[in-house]
């Protein structure tokens, strides 16, 4: 392909490609309590993915957070930790229960064998997304149900894994922890008012308050239209990874792709490094918040 979506990760601050599915960053002596996930993250489209589209191979770029990835570059060379996945959306949504699947596009699967499917599903964006608004169905022919398990077993549970360890370790070392699960999202419509960054706590279930609070007031102060929950509240990181009785909260932030890349919405754009360093002010924001609730605790 040479529509440009086959690329390798090129940012010199993050690994080159390889054939893991993710990689983490500063996980092995944590200096923080958060974590920045970037679940949509992957531009690198394995062969079996594009032998069987039923469309243009550009299509797949609305499935992408494009180059979200180099938002969280600046908070990583700062030390803080990151899961950041390789693999494309299309190929497996991290952002999706293992179940979450449309039936239609499995062979060896039935609908009996699932729960009722959620409103992405019937949308075409599960765990394996099967058609797109405008486009159609993405796929020539069905995946093999043992295909799609191995999909989940080798990517999906791993990097859900390896959230819920990070974490874990994050709470015993500081008292508490932070997830901050970054993607992006296309320029909402003119009606709904001009939006940079959308946080999502699911409307207050996976985030005390006082995170959010702290998210908007920074955003807004360092000149970042930002809304609470509308249109976009969070998903199923936030709704696994989340345990707010535990102090462990979880926050999704959704940055407008106009805000850090080029006109066309396909590559960097000159304001991406300024954007990086807003992500990687508030992951510092939120940190020291998460710190001095336990110092205070503990006096």
């Amino acid at each position: 392909m040479t529509d440009g979506i086959t690329e390798s990760l090129t940012d010199p601050r993050l690994h080159e490609f390889h054939e893991e599915p993710f990689s983490s960053y500063n996980v092995d002596d944590i200096q923080f309590p958060l974590l920045i996930s970037v679940p949509h993250a992957g531009r690198v489209y394995p062969k079996e993915i594009l032998d069987n589209l039923a469309v243009p191979a550009s299509h797949l770029l609305r499935l992408e957070d494009r180059y979200a990835d180099r938002l969280a570059s600046a908070a990583i060379t700062r030390g803080f930790a990151a899961i950041i996945a390789h693999k494309p959306r299309a190929w497996v949504d991290l952002n999706r229960g293992r179940l979450e699947i449309d039936a239609d596009i499995v062979d060896g699967l039935s609908r009996s064998q699932l729960p009722m499917p959620s409103r992405k599903v019937r949308g075409g964006l599960g765990v394996v997304p099967s058609r797109l608004h405008g486009i159609g169905h993405l796929w020539r022919r069905k995946w093999q149900w043992d295909d799609i398990n191995g999909r989940m077993d080798s990517y999906h549970e791993p990097y859900h894994r390896s959230i819920t360890e990070i974490l874990d370790r994050m709470r015993l070392k500081f008292g508490g922890a932070i997830l901050l699960d970054l993607h992006s999202m296309p320029p909402l419509d003119e009606e709904q008012g001009r939006v940079d960054v959308v946080i999502g706590d699911l409307f207050g279930r996976s985030a005390g308050s006082r995170y959010s609070e702290l998210s908007m007031s920074f955003l807004q102060q360092s000149g970042i239209n930002a809304r609470l929950n509308h249109p976009y509240s969070g998903g199923y990181i936030l709704d696994r990874h989340s345990e707010v009785e535990r102090d462990v909260h979880a926050l999704q932030l959704e940055v407008d792709r106009q805000c850090y890349l080029d006109e066309a919405l396909r590559e960097p754009g000159s304001q991406l490094p300024m954007l990086s360093e807003h992500v990687a002010n508030l992951a510092a924001k939120l940190a020291d918040q998460i710190g001095s609730q336990f110092l205070l605790a503990a006096e």
